[in-house]
């Protein structure tokens, strides 16, 4: 007699496997996105296509960039651009512009180029952000400057995401598209920025009259969700949408109060974004361009130890610091896998490869990061202080 295998036991069976992988990462010291996108690609026979985990996984990626969005109210973002911008544009150019003319030398069409310009665009900041964390280097001199890069890019990555999803149909590519593409983006973008400054201006008063949690959870998840579909209802992406409303939401005084109900939920769901992702890419066909992967890898390293070595000097580093935060900048994962989840076919196996490749070899690099610049510039002089006696 067969049975059919249910549902509620799969679902069990993955919180499992997310559990044992996140612990088994903190053991190793290894980021668990790594692990949980390669469980996906060893259970892609028996999950491909598998309805329930793609909905937990765009439940999982909308939470993690409305809590993205929450960091970023409209002046911070003002701020942040009128010191970082001259690095930030140094890093699109490279980045996304000349990896996008690698690729479409190579023979792929615009759209192609263009994703792939995406993947390799934006460091991960999950794993930079561990690493500096994990390895004590948050107080270094290069650290705000990283950091600031990686704003750069969370704010910029939307934006390229919605480009690809919003042409990702296989309809050409005109101007006219791309105006009509960017006049949403703008339209949705001036609708969160005037709900921010007026409804939800006095948000936070009226979050500290529900006590009870569980309304509380569906009031902000349900925000989440509805500005991630009325995005896609756009035809842009629930990235962008997800990332809008957490910056509608950054108007209130304390972001805590959100970020405290819906983090239990986020990090339940984002695994599986991460899972579902895997279970996409199929190996089975051997490594896809593998020319085109070897040069994008070069030049992806290539590009961020440039923008270090260039851009930190234009943020006020000195060269060791800039430098080392060039190396420190070279893991690619979540906004490159988000990007990478537009793909299909051998481009698909293609991202996976490459993401794979560029997060085990950007950790590598940061970890080596101090050693490689010492090697260059010689060991920092560590500066003798005068320490006078009083009285003396």
């Amino acid at each position: 007699m067969h049975t059919e295998f249910p549902a509620l036991l799969g679902a069990g069976l993955i919180l499992l496997f997310i559990f044992y992988l996140g612990y088994l990462a903190i053991k190793i010291k290894l980021p668990n996105v790594i692990l949980y996108i390669i469980l996906g690609i060893i259970l892609a026979d028996v999950l491909h296509d598998n309805e329930l985990l793609h909905f937990a996984s765009e439940i999982g990626i909308v939470l993690l960039f409305f809590l993205l969005g929450l960091e970023f109210n409209v002046e911070r973002l003002g701020g942040i651009a009128k010191r970082i911008w001259p690095s930030g544009l140094l890093d699109v150019v490279l980045s996304l512009g000349v990896t996008t003319g690698i690729a479409f030398l190579f023979g792929l069409s615009p759209f192609e180029s263009f994703l792939v310009g995406g993947i390799v665009y934006a460091t991960s900041s999950s794993i930079t952000a561990k690493l500096l964390d994990d390895r004590g280097r948050m107080a270094n001199t290069e650290t705000e400057f990283m950091l600031a890069i990686l704003i750069f890019e969370d704010l910029v990555a939307p934006i390229v995401v919605a480009i690809l999803f919003g042409v990702s149909s296989g309809e050409s590519f005109t101007s006219l598209t791309f105006l009509l593409l960017v006049g949403k983006i703008i339209g949705l973008t001036a609708l969160a920025i005037v709900l921010g400054k007026t409804v939800f201006k006095k948000f936070e008063r009226f979050l500290d009259r529900i006590d009870d949690e569980d309304f509380k959870i569906a009031l902000l998840i349900g925000i989440a969700l509805s500005y991630g579909g009325l995005a896609l209802f756009l035809g842009l992406s629930e990235v962008l949408g997800a990332f809008l409303a957490g910056m509608m939401l950054a108007e209130i005084g304390r972001i805590e109060k959100v970020e405290q109900t819906v983090f239990p939920v986020r990090d339940l769901m984002l695994p599986t974004f991460f899972i579902y992702f895997g279970t996409t890419i199929n190996l089975g066909d051997g490594v896809p361009m593998a020319g085109l992967l070897i040069s994008i890898i070069v030049w992806s390293i290539f590009s961020k130890v440039l923008l270090g070595i260039i851009g930190g000097p234009l943020y006020g580093l000195s060269k060791r610091a800039s430098m080392r935060a060039g190396f420190s900048l070279c893991a690619r994962g979540e906004f490159s896998v988000v990007i990478a989840s537009v793909a299909t076919g051998m481009m698909k196996v293609f991202s996976g490869l490459y993401i794979v490749i560029a997060a085990f070899i950007g950790m590598i690099l940061f970890e080596q990061a101090p050693k490689i610049t010492n090697k260059v510039y010689g060991k920092p002089v560590k500066k003798k202080r005068n320490l006078k006696v009083p009285g003396s």
